[in-house]
C-alpha cells in the first residue's frame, strides 16, 4: 500500500494595492494555494475562519492597520426575512433558477459586462476579458455551481451566481446581474434565493463575503437578519451594525506570522 507524505500548507502575503472598499486605504491579502486532492477540505476549514476563494486561491484580508473588513454569514435557521426582501421574492417570483456546472457561456459574459459598466466601470475587475471570465468561473478545485437565473416569460438570462457548495454552508463566490432592473432588488433576490437552496439542502449557512463598515458596496449585507461575522477568532452575531468602527491604528492586526500561527489546518493526509 503506498502512502504519501503530507504537503505543508504555505502562506504568502500580496503587495499593497489601493483598497477596493475604502478610498485612501491601501489592501494587502494573505493567501494560500487551493490544489490537490484535498481541496476541498482545506475551502472548509479556511472558509469558517474568514477566508475567501477566487480561482485556485484562498485569501483572507490582512492590511497593515485596518482590520476593517469582516467576514459575514448567515444563519439560515434563524433568519427572517424584512418587508423589503420579501417584496423582492414577490417582484421575481416570475423568474426560474437552474445550477449548472462551473461552465462559462458567452451569454453570461455579456451579462457580466453589462453588469461591471454599469456598477463597477472603476473597480479592479473593468477590463476582464472573456477568458478571464471563463477562467473566474471555470478554474475550482472545490464543488462549484452557476445558479442562472432566467425570465420565464422571455427566457433571458436575469442574474448568476458562482457558488461553491461547503460541508455546512454556501458560499456565494460572485454573483452579476441585470444593472436596468433596480427595482427588482435581483442582489438581494439572490442571496435570498441562497438561503432557500441551503434550507432544503439542509445546510445551516449562507457565506456572504466581506461586510466593511462605512462601505457603501458592501452595506447592504448588514439588512440581512441572523448575520454573523468572523471578529477575534470566532462566529458572532453583528448586532448593531453602527458600533463597528473603519478606522485605522498601527495595533489593530496582527504580525503575519502570529496570523499563520492561529490557522487551524485540516488534516490533509491522504487516507490508508
Amino acid at each position: 500500500m503506498r502512502h504519501t507524505l503530507p504537503i505543508a500548507t504555505q502562506f504568502y502575503v500580496t503587495a499593497p494595492q489601493a483598497c477596493p472598499y475604502l478610498d485612501g486605504r491601501r489592501e494587502r491579502k494573505l493567501f494560500t494555494a487551493l490544489q490537490g486532492e484535498h481541496a476541498g477540505k482545506l475551502n472548509d476549514a479556511l472558509s469558517k475562519q474568514g477566508f475567501r476563494r477566487s480561482q485556485n486561491v484562498l485569501y483572507r484580508p490582512s492590511c497593515a492597520d485596518c482590520s476593517a473588513c469582516l467576514s459575514a454569514r448567515i444563519r439560515v435557521a434563524d433568519f427572517e426575512p424584512s418587508k423589503s426582501q420579501r417584496r423582492s421574492i414577490r417582484r421575481n417570483a416570475h423568474l426560474t433558477r437552474t445550477a449548472r456546472s462551473p461552465w462559462a457561456t458567452e451569454e453570461q459574459y455579456a451579462l457580466f459586462r453589462r453588469y461591471l459598466d454599469s456598477r463597477h466601470a472603476d473597480g479592479g475587475m473593468a477590463d476582464m476579458d472573456v477568458f478571464e471570465f471563463a477562467a473566474m468561473i471555470e478554474e475550482t478545485p472545490v464543488r462549484s455551481r452557476v445558479v442562472e437565473y432566467r425570465d420565464s416569460t422571455t427566457d433571458e438570462l436575469t442574474a448568476v451566481c458562482l457558488t461553491d457548495v461547503l460541508d455546512d454552508g454556501l458560499s456565494l463566490v460572485y454573483s452579476f446581474f441585470r444593472p436596468d432592473l433596480p427595482a427588482q432588488s435581483l442582489g438581494t433576490y439572490v442571496i435570498l434565493d441562497h438561503l432557500e437552496i441551503a434550507r432544503e439542502a439542509g445546510l445551516p449557512h449562507v457565506y456572504l463575503g466581506y461586510w466593511v463598515p462605512g462601505s457603501s458596496k458592501m452595506g447592504y449585507k448588514a439588512n440581512f437578519s441572523a448575520l454573523e461575522i468572523y471578529l477575534d477568532g470566532a462566529w458572532q452575531d453583528l448586532g448593531d451594525p453602527a458600533k463597528y468602527s473603519n478606522k485605522t491604528h498601527p495595533l489593530s492586526v496582527d504580525p503575519i506570522a502570529q496570523q499563520v500561527a492561529q490557522i487551524s489546518l485540516p488534516d490533509l493526509r491522504a487516507d490508508d
